[in-house]
Formats: structure tokens, sequence, C-alpha cells
């Protein structure tokens, strides 16, 4: 059902004055454009490796960036026990408030923290070099980008003189590769926050509503050492574990065959990602571990899941005599199903998306997890869209020369700056 304000959108191209501030926003992000580009090459250029997660200086330089262009933030550091607990050295979470009167408070999120660059790169992982079009960086797409288009849509839209009801508020967090519950998640349950509706840093040729749960363990195979000349008096790890490696994988076969009704998620898939153990070329291994990523569709019960996959853990190992095993949880993140009174919000960037690229982006799912499970668990209505290709793979992100192609940063600035507008100029009803 669409809410009241989307009929008021409906009939935004007949508004000559609605479309004065349309032409304004364009144009003024069109003018400071170079300026959001050196924003984002500043942002790429601190590191936020995760691990080892030291965020905080990040967070203050982001912070130094955004006063010095009117938008100042409040830092809110997570004390250094939850981090440390959590496998990282320092998170800052940051919030910039821009309040215009009584109205909905919009919220638009995005997170800093990413994984270690790896090998194989063309450019510098954090020199924000531009070729062909193409700023490459770690974070360059995911999300560092969406620091740059939020930031610069939230002075877009102040810029075009329009009489704005509500407030807009950007949480910055460097917690999503570990699971969010040190950054969004902290933000929400110390009551720092609590918006009506949510923007999430994502790509910009679609409108995700939905993604996937993910499950991490990690699982210790235990035997018992061994000199390779007398290994019949060991217990050989690596190899129960491969045993145990093989019943996992088959288990992508039967997933295949649970299919999600959610358009854009296929069916649940486990990888194992890391693997480690031995001491020695000429040593019987005592010990492998390794660890495992089990993605869930919105469909599956999360407890469920993991029951069985320790369940078959346990059998597997116990076809393998002397063998003993641990399983730890690393992670569990919900899966963030279709949720009702986001229509509004899908909509209006709908809408927009179709005047600025010239496609209609479509609504569906993702295969990946993000921190907007965490605001849906508080019955925030929710999108995802931001600055970005159509695909990750597209970007590289998580890969050698992770790049955002600069158009789509541009017009994704202006997609969400014109939404902004249009959630804030009118009267609205609240969210379903």
């Amino acid at each position: 059902m669409k809410h009241m304000m989307n009929n008021c959108y409906s009939l935004a191209n007949k508004d000559p004055v609605r479309h004065a501030y349309y032409e304004a926003i364009d144009a003024w992000i069109d003018q400071h454009f170079d300026e959001e580009i050196a924003f984002l090459q500043a942002l790429i250029a601190v590191p936020t490796d995760t691990p080892p997660g030291d965020n905080a200086p990040h967070a203050e330089r982001s912070a130094q960036l955004l006063e010095a262009m009117g938008l100042g933030c409040a830092s809110f550091p997570v004390p250094e026990n939850a981090v440390m607990a959590q496998g990282m050295k320092s998170i800052t979470n940051l919030i910039v408030r821009r309040h215009y009167g009584e109205g909905l408070v919009i919220a638009l999120n995005a997170h800093g923290d990413v994984v270690p660059p790896g090998d194989g790169w063309t450019f510098s992982p954090y020199g924000g070099e531009i070729h062909d079009g193409k700023l490459y960086g770690r974070a360059a797409a995911v999300n560092k980008s969406d620091f740059a288009s939020y930031a610069f849509a939230i002075r877009a839209l102040e810029s075009c003189g329009a009489a704005l009801l509500g407030s807009v508020e950007l949480h910055l967090s460097y917690d999503e590769e570990f699971g969010g519950e040190l950054g969004p998640g902290w933000i929400l349950a110390h009551g720092l926050s609590k918006p009506d509706y949510l923007i999430a840093a994502g790509f910009s040729y679609e409108v995700v509503t939905a993604h996937n749960g993910c499950l991490q363990l990690e699982v210790e195979v235990i035997g018992k050492m061994a000199h390779a000349a007398i290994p019949h008096t060991g217990i050989d790890a690596l190899q129960a574990a491969v045993h145990i490696l093989q019943c996992l994988y088959r288990l992508n076969d039967d997933y295949k065959e649970i299919c999600s009704a959610v358009p854009g998620i296929k069916h649940p898939y486990l990888n194992v990602g890391v693997i480690q153990g031995g001491t020695n070329t000429n040593v019987v291994p005592g010990k492998v571990s390794f660890k495992l990523d089990r993605r869930m569709i919105p469909e599956e019960d999360s407890h469920a899941v993991e029951q069985a996959i320790r369940q078959t853990i346990a059998d597997a190992a116990g076809q393998c005599p002397g063998i003993q095993i641990g399983v730890k949880r690393l992670l569990l993140a919900q899966a963030w199903k279709p949720q009702r009174g986001n229509e509004t919000l899908i909509e209006t960037i709908q809408d927009h998306a179709e005047t600025v690229f010239g496609i209609r982006p479509p609504a569906r799912g993702t295969p990946l997890y993000t921190d907007v499970r965490l605001y849906g668990a508080h019955g925030i209505p929710a999108v995802i869209y931001g600055a970005g290709p159509r695909s990750v793979l597209e970007s590289n992100a998580k890969r050698a020369d992770e790049h955002i192609v600069l158009e789509d940063l541009r017009k994704a600035t202006k997609v969400v700056a014109r939404s902004l507008l249009d959630l804030m100029l009118e009267k609205k009803a609240s969210p379903a």
C-alpha cells in the first residue's frame, strides 16, 4: 500500500517548485563533485582493515573532514573491553544530526571497516587513484563511497532552500565485518538514535529490501602428533578434517533444493574460508582448525541451521576413531526479512533513480548480510541503496583493485538527496 507522501510525489513532475528544488540539488552536486571525490580519497587514505580492527583513527579523521564541511559529529567510543572481546582494537561510532523541524527522523548508515586488501593490486589500496573514470582503493565501493554520497546528499539538500520537516542523521559505524553489534547494534541498544526510517549503504542499480543471514563457526579437529616415520603411533587430524569437510561440502547439493521466495536470493550455501594446522612436513598433524560460513535464506530458522551443521560435524568426526572436536560460534547474523512500512522509501528512491540513471532499479533481496538487520529488529523500515555498480563482483569488493565508477557516485548522491527532499518536504504518514 502506498503512503500518503507518495501520492504527493506522483505529482512532483507537475510541481514547478519541487522540480526547481531537484534542479538546484543536481546543480550543487555537480558543482561540488570534485570536493566529494577528494573527501572519499581522504577516507580511503586511512586504513580500516578488520582484522586488526583499529578503526578509531578513521572515525577521528572522518569527524574532522565532516566538521570542516559544517556537519558536526557526535563521537561514541565503544569501551575497550567490549571491542577486544570482539577481536578488534578500537571502534568509535559517529552520528551527524541535522534537525529541520518537527517530523520524521531519517537515518543514513554506512560502515567504514573493511577486510584487509590482500594481494594482486594494480593500484595502491589506500591511494584513491583515478583511472578511466574509476576511483580505486579498499572500501572505494564498500562502503566509504556512501560516507561521501550521504554526506554530500545532506549538504545538497540543505543548499536547495526548501523548507524541510523532520531530521536527518548520518550513522557512520565500524563493526560490519564482525557482525555490527558494536556498530549500529551499539547505537540502537544504547538509545543513541531512534530513527523512523533508514537508508543504508548499497549499490545504485537496485533497491535492496531483504538479505541472507550468516552463521560462521570455527571447528577444531584434535588428533595426536607423531613422527612421519611411525605414523601409526599418531592420529591424523588433517585426514579427519578432510573427511569432515567432505561431509560439509556435500550439504551444498541439498541446499540447492531449498529455494527462497525472495527475488534476488536463491538458496543456502556453505563455504570454508580458512584452514590451519600441522607443525612440520615430517609430523603427523595433531590439530587442524577451519572456519566455515553458512549463508541462510530469510525463510530458514538460524538455530535449526546451526544445530544441523553441528550434528553433521559430530557425525563425521564420529567416523574417525580417536578424533575429538571443538566447535565455536564466531557469528550469527539473522536474515533481514521483507518488512512492511518501507514502501515509501522503495518507491521514492526508485522514482528518482529512474530519472537520474535512466533505469528503474528493481526492489529485491541480496545474498549478502548487512547491518540493516539490526535496524529491522527494532522495527525500523529500511532499504539498502547507495553508490556503486550492479554487483559486488563488478566492483571487485573484497578483492584486489576494488573501485567505484565516479558517475555512479555522482548520480547516487543526487538520488539520495532528491529522495530526502521528498521524504521531508511534505507532512507524511507514520511508518506502518
